[in-house]
């Protein structure tokens, strides 16, 4: 039956929901345990990087390029060659990163506490020296950065997310007009979950944002998917730091990446990338926490992969993998929704995710159906703060970590789920 919802007469809805219902009973006594709740990297995946521990990588020694010997303590900014890697990804200077542990979330969290308890700019600039402090979060986004905000108690605003990236006229004037807005998230490349690349309009206008955002402003600016292509011919994104660069406004912007989706998710290294300003606060707060990163597993990782062609080739082997799940994804959506008004999704070209936006009130009932069926999903208004989705209608979800073939179920079950919610509230209707 491919009439659109609207158009199906109360005994279709019936007979349908019949159908549906018998069908989903069978999903249910088959006792699956499926789960895309993470965007996590398949075993396949990880074992593109296992010439790590048993190829050159690992068979050259602990001695870096300039004599360090990488099991010995120091090196606070991490070895020079990782931090060249690190600027090669990000499209900043080397001077200009910091490589850290396994973590890149670490690294955020630990700036915005800085910026919180001592400020981004040093004495003076402490964000918690006002009554309130707020944030700017595009939604739907990622929970990991909400929770940073929620925990130090930064209050949260949400910022409607584009086919461009965030509405940033609705930024600019909440920057312009409140001045406890002290910072905006964003991943600019295949956003999380919805997959966009900002435009270069976008960019240019987050280049601007600091002429008119008060000093103590911050992007921060998770590019976690920067190489994290699908297709040969990839959406580019302009260089972030190059339009600050252009307005001054360099201070603004603090970059963050890492490898945890191109070798190890558990065992990689991350990167923080800013002004002098930026890093000389933050580094002065990573002194007193660390004597230095694991500089093993960066000249491992910077053997391995080399420089940016490196790391390209190597994501090449990835999108492998990952294009077919992502193919099976939209296949399965579109042969079991496609011209149903029973919601719409997004077809990202890299990152993790495809977000699936429901017809309003319908998420939560999606994801419970779901579940009692086997198949675990990330819970309805994850991709809002506080876990607060206004029109309860957005799903994420992470089609990497599975096989194909559990995928595949998973999905059939998903949109069996999504059509009985949606005929079961229009008969209830």
């Amino acid at each position: 039956m491919t009439a659109t919802l609207e158009r199906l007469t109360q005994d279709e809805l019936t007979t349908l929901g019949r159908e549906l219902n018998d069908t989903y009973g069978q999903f249910r006594e088959a006792g699956l345990a499926l789960d895309l709740t993470r965007g996590k990297p398949s075993p396949s995946q990880l074992a593109l990087a296992d010439r790590l521990d048993t190829g050159d990588a690992a068979a050259d020694g602990f001695i870096a390029a300039d004599g360090t010997d990488t099991r010995n303590y120091g090196g606070l900014d991490g070895l020079a060659e990782a931090r060249a890697l690190g600027a090669e990804l990000l499209g900043v200077r080397p001077d200009e990163v910091i490589a850290g542990g396994n973590s890149s979330l670490t690294l955020m969290y630990l700036y915005l506490l800085n910026a919180w308890l001592y400020g981004p700019a040093g004495p003076g600039s402490a964000w918690r020296n006002g009554q309130t402090t707020r944030f700017l979060c595009p939604v739907p986004g990622y929970d990991r950065h909400f929770a940073i905000l929620e925990d130090l108690g930064i209050e949260m605003v949400n910022v409607q997310m584009t086919a461009d990236g965030p509405d940033m006229d609705q930024v600019e004037s909440l920057v312009r007009d409140d001045p406890t807005v002290k910072g905006l998230w964003c991943v600019p490349k295949y956003s999380n979950p919805g997959g966009q690349t900002y435009s270069d309009s976008t960019v240019e206008r987050l280049g601007q944002l600091g002429t008119i955002a008060g000093p103590h402003f911050r992007i921060m600016c998770d590019n976690a998917y920067a190489v994290h292509d699908l297709d040969d011919a990839p959406p580019q994104l302009d260089n972030i730091m190059d339009a600050c660069r252009a307005h001054g406004t360099d201070d603004s912007l603090v970059l963050f990446a890492s490898t945890s989706k191109v070798t190890r998710a558990g065992a990689g290294i991350s990167f923080v990338a800013g002004s002098p300003v930026n890093l000389g606060t933050f580094r002065s707060r990573l002194q007193t926490l660390t004597i230095g990163p694991d500089k093993v597993t960066q000249l491992r990782h910077v053997r391995f992969l080399r420089d940016l062609d490196g790391v390209r080739a190597h994501m090449r082997k990835h999108a492998a993998i990952l294009r077919p799940k992502f193919d099976l994804v939209q296949r399965r959506l579109s042969e079991a929704l496609d011209g149903k008004g029973m919601g719409c999704w997004s077809a990202p070209r890299g990152g993790y995710f495809v977000s699936f936006d429901a017809l309003p009130g319908l998420a939560g009932r999606i994801i419970s159906l779901a579940e009692d069926a086997g198949v675990k999903l990330t819970p309805a208004g994850a991709t809002f703060p506080y876990g607060r989705d206004p029109d309860d209608s957005n799903i994420r979800l992470a089609p990497t970590f599975p096989d194909l073939g559990d995928l595949d179920q998973a999905m059939r079950v998903f949109t069996v789920c999504v059509q009985l919610a949606t005929v079961t509230q229009r008969l209830s209707g």
